[in-house]
């Protein structure tokens, strides 16, 4: 048979909807991946993967009926020891060929050849290429035991004693290659060509696929199944925009892939329907009524032009009837007790300030070796104060402390009870109602950003001031106790909160020096080793340099300027640009040479003051570079000053002809020690004259 389109799909019951998506993917690579190892699959043959509640399914072009044969040549033994001395078969020789299915009579036809120092014998044979339904079987068994998923259910076949195990109960197998059955067996199950379509409004109870490139027209036409997972999402996309736009007023579904994804996970046959509910729960912060919405329900909130939530939201069900009144009539009567249970937090909370919680923190445990969330507290505010107080501002200060003694009394509440993403939004809102003013809320609200890659920062100084403090607690409190994160396993998240701080410092520029924040945080903490503070500050480092990696600076820009530890990370980004642009300049390469020999040198030295005495200067050259350093120096020492780090680097690029007229000239390592004492001098006044804003050595291309 010429070679043909596969179809594979695996009918199962309903499956789990936030892993769908990756188990239809890794279903098909999968499959892919080991058809093409046989040799069934072309290098061109091209994958269509289908992911429904109720099945995954690959389509693959250009399959193979059969692999084709392969010629194998396999080494036997040594010939001496196959071989006798008149040149015959050995018994052991005879013995092993036996073991291949050959007899005597393959003798003749063994190939002598060198293997390393000594001749052996090979057995050249021709292995026949895999049928397909052999090699689909074998490949449906990799895919299955590839799938990622965590747990499986053990459960047994139709006769009772046979036990399977796979993530939800199989009951259908369709293998089609053309319009032929591939004869194969999996899970108990054996390959035809009939599926199972919409559970409740098919066309018909069978669904026959005809041939493989018929699937999903045969299960939409007869199963009202979409079975593509992209198709399905994009058509609710599709209905979504449709409906939000027939409300009016410039309504629009809320943005969140993660819910699109579950959603298109949970119907076979789309279709979105608009439901509302009583205006009155508006008066409850739309943060908790579009979470309960979303993560109770998988509702779409719809918003208005403003970005405000609106009465009305969208349902994706999984049946089309004539008349959805009964639909949307079930899912309003569904919400409404949910958003009460909302509305009576909202107002039970209120009854109790948010000053009134803090003494109750005392009594909530926040990590065993380091105590409660009130003692954590105490901690954040002896931070912020500190912070507070380098930037100069009273009022920062007094405002950050009250923000940092209420920021956390928002867990004790029973709407952060029921739904703990809001900590933090919840504490802005009870701040207002309290009478704490806008910029003590917005602190209180904005201490956790940012939450994740890419999120806000906090909005206003005093809650940049708390977040960093909080962050800083954190980091220093798990540190301290060696609760360090190990390869993949991040369990308090560290990493994210060390690339917060680094982003509030560099994107803010606050003048604060981060060694200093790292120690004072640290001296809160009498657990803390000598060795905490190195290790912390290096972790913060680590997180910044992938960050600017990731910004698109070279790996070479980045250790140059990071090898320094600027304290201040606001003017990462300037001597990265300094960087970048002396790099560029044709005396870069050598002065960066240069000053990897410098530093070189003055490593071995025993000693090397950055002193220069003019009546030991002999050379011509070494005289040279001494006034050519005494005039570049304070020039671009005064730019750097000023933060024109670019200017400083591209002015020190004049001394590159001093510099190599000196390594040509020069002896340094001469044999009287004052002379040899004050030219290491010369380099090292050269070398930290270089070296103020980045290590130009980190810059020099390793061959």
């Amino acid at each position: 048979m010429a070679n043909a389109n596969l179809l594979v799909e695996l009918f199962v019951e309903e499956l789990p909807p936030k892993a769908l998506k990756k188990l239809g993917e890794s279903f098909g690579t999968t499959l892919l991946e080991q058809l093409r190892a046989q040799g069934l699959a072309s290098g061109n043959a091209r994958l269509t993967t289908f992911a429904s509640p109720r099945r995954l399914a690959a389509h693959i072009t250009d399959v193979a009926a059969r692999a084709a044969d392969k010629p194998v040549s396999q080494k036997l033994m040594p010939a001496s020891v196959g071989l006798d001395a008149s040149g015959q078969a050995t018994p052991a020789l005879l013995k092993k060929l036996q073991s291949l299915g050959a007899d005597a009579s393959a003798v003749a036809g063994l190939k002598r050849a060198l293997d390393g120092k000594a001749e052996a014998l090979f057995y050249e044979s021709t292995v026949r290429g895999a049928s397909l339904a052999e090699g689909l079987h074998k490949a449906m068994g990799d895919a299955l035991a590839r799938l990622p998923i965590p747990k499986v259910m053990t459960y047994q076949l139709a006769d009772g004693w046979t036990d399977v195990k796979f993530v939800r109960p199989a009951h259908g197998l369709v293998a089609l290659h053309g319009r032929e059955v591939v004869p194969i067996e999996v899970l108990g199950l054996k390959a035809g060509n009939t599926t199972q379509g919409h559970r409740f409004e098919a066309a018909t109870e069978q669904v026959t696929i005809a041939d493989a490139d018929g699937y999903a027209d045969a299960l939409a036409s007869q199963g009202a199944v979409i079975a593509s997972f992209e198709a399905r999402r994009a058509d609710i996309v599709r209905q979504l925009a449709a409906a939000a736009q027939q409300v009016g007023g410039g309504a629009r579904p809320i943005e969140d892939d993660a819910l699109l994804d579950e959603v298109t996970a949970l119907v076979e046959r789309p279709n979105v329907l608009t439901c509302a509910f009583e205006t009155q729960f508006l008066d409850v912060p739309q943060e908790c009524l579009i979470l309960t919405m979303k993560a109770n329900q998988k509702y779409f909130p719809l918003l208005d032009a403003k970005g405000k939530l609106t009465n009305k939201f969208l349902v994706v069900s999984n049946i089309r009837p004539q008349d959805p009144a009964a639909v949307v009539g079930g899912n309003e009567r569904v919400v409404r007790p949910r958003l009460a249970d909302a509305k009576f937090f909202f107002d039970q909370d209120r009854r109790k300030t948010l000053e009134s919680r803090v003494p109750g923190l005392a009594k909530v445990v926040y990590h065993n070796k380091l105590g409660t969330q009130g003692e954590r507290i105490e901690r954040v505010r002896a931070i912020a104060k500190v912070i507070g107080a380098q930037l100069g501002s009273d009022h920062v200060a007094h405002a950050a402390d009250t923000a940092a003694r209420l920021a956390k009394a928002d867990l004790l509440t029973d709407m952060v009870g029921e739904f703990p993403e809001l900590q933090g939004i919840m504490g802005g809102y009870y701040a207002r109602h309290d009478g704490l003013g806008d910029e003590i809320a917005t602190a209180i609200e904005d201490h956790y950003r940012p939450r994740f890659a890419g999120d806000a920062l906090p909005r206003n100084q005093v809650g940049t001031v708390v977040a960093l403090a909080d962050k800083l607690e954190t980091l220093a409190g798990l540190f301290a106790i060696g609760q360090l994160p190990t390869g993949d396993k991040d369990p308090f998240a560290l990493r994210r909160h060390a690339l917060g701080i680094v982003r509030m410092l560099m994107e803010q520029d606050l003048p604060l020096q981060l060694d200093q924040l790292v120690g004072e945080a640290l001296a809160l903490f009498p657990q803390a080793g000598p060795q905490a503070a190195a290790q912390l500050g290096d972790f913060i480092y680590d997180r910044l340099a992938g960050l600017l990696r990731e910004q698109g600076y070279s790996a070479q820009e980045v250790d140059a300027v990071l090898a320094l530890r600027p304290q201040r990370l606001g003017d990462v980004a300037k001597r990265l640009a300094a960087v970048r642009a002396f790099a560029a300049l044709p005396e870069a390469p050598a002065l960066a040479a240069a000053n990897k020999r410098i530093g070189n040198i003055l490593k071995k030295a025993e000693r090397a003051d950055a002193h220069v005495s003019e009546p030991l200067l002999r050379e011509q050259a070494e005289k040279a570079l001494y006034e050519a350093t005494r005039t570049v120096a304070p020039r671009a020492g005064a730019q750097f000053d000023a933060g024109d780090y670019t200017g400083s680097l591209q002015t020190l690029a004049a001394l590159r002809g001093p510099v190599d007229a000196f390594f040509d000239d020069v002896m340094v390592n001469a044999e009287e020690a004052d002379l040899r004492l004050n030219r290491l001098g010369l380099l090292a006044t050269l070398h930290g004259a270089m070296n103020r804003v980045a290590d130009l050595s980190r810059l020099v291309v390793e061959k």
